[in-house]
């Protein structure tokens, strides 16, 4: 890939040259479009010409400023499914653009790179809002004094391995009371509300590779009662196979005791409350200058 060779036809002033968008989903499927009329294929990626794929005006800055612009496109069932997009499958994929001379796809440059935002759906066609690298600088950074953990229980913060089957099960749906409740099969005794506050995400069927946050999780004869925050966006079916991943409240007494896990505590379990601090000395109290953990 040259930008160079693209710069040099250019700079010829007859320029054969075309937009191509590559959009890779979390859960690995990646799909390709151009605008030009018949279709392309590098970086192992074919990019169909008959996608409707199109973008307003891309713009940029010199600043820290956040880079953002729009795409639309048609709604098409090998492509772009409008149940896919209820589902969530693109939130947050990865998107790039490219300016290609269509005669010599080797000339070529990246014009945006980023994901995608939100989307709106209607009259068979989408659009969705395109964030650009900078948009990562909205993150909040550094580390909050707060009584909880800051971590992501399994990120490189807190350390834990949750790939320890002590921590996750594989189990099958038994049951679908609705869209935020089920059963899932169980081999393993695991204590009442392992699972609460932790992660269910399917592994098979057709909402394979969707998420939710689980709310309660109840112990029960083989099988553990599972209620969601909200419903899955694609129905599960009893045979469905579903992982689910240990959940953590973020207190320093969870991190020792479930997880074992103390050394790697973020958060600031002995830091006094504003009742410490609005008080006053008083004679009938101990003013050794002691420690306040009693």
């Amino acid at each position: 890939m040259t930008a160079a060779a693209l710069h040099a036809h250019l700079g010829s002033g007859i320029t054969h040259v075309c937009q191509c968008w590559s959009i890779r989903r979390r859960d690995g499927v990646t799909l390709g479009f151009t605008d030009h009329d018949r279709d392309l294929q590098f970086d192992d990626i074919t990019f169909q010409a008959d996608s409707g794929m199109a973008a307003k005006a891309l713009a940029g800055t010199t600043g820290l400023s956040v880079n953002n612009t729009e795409a639309v496109g048609l709604l098409r069932s090998d492509l772009m499914r409008e149940q896919d997009i209820a589902a969530g499958r693109f939130d947050g994929a990865e998107v790039v653009n490219w300016l290609v001379r269509w005669d010599d796809v080797t000339a070529r440059q990246v014009r945006f790179r980023g994901t995608l935002g939100e989307m709106t759906r209607r009259g068979g066609a989408f659009e969705v809002e395109l964030r650009g690298l900078s948009e990562a600088l909205n993150v909040p950074q550094g580390r909050a004094y707060l009584r909880t953990c800051s971590a992501v229980l399994g990120d490189r913060a807190c350390g834990v391995n949750l790939d320890d089957p002590a921590f996750h099960h594989l189990g099958k749906v038994g049951a679908v009371a609705q869209d935020q409740s089920l059963a899932v099969t169980v081999t393993q005794d695991y204590p009442d509300r392992w699972f609460e506050g932790g992660v269910l995400r399917v592994e098979t069927g057709d909402a394979a590779g969707l998420t939710a946050a689980i709310k309660t999780d109840r112990r029960m004869p083989d099988m553990r009662e599972v209620m969601l925050w909200d419903g899955l966006k694609v129905a599960l079916a009893p045979g469905d196979r579903v992982r689910l991943t240990a959940g953590c409240d973020r207190r320093a007494e969870t991190c020792r005791l479930r997880f074992d896990n103390l050394l790697n505590f973020r958060g600031f379990p002995d830091m006094p409350g504003d009742d410490w601090q609005a008080t006053v000395p008083r004679q009938s109290q101990p003013t050794t200058g002691g420690s306040l953990v009693r």
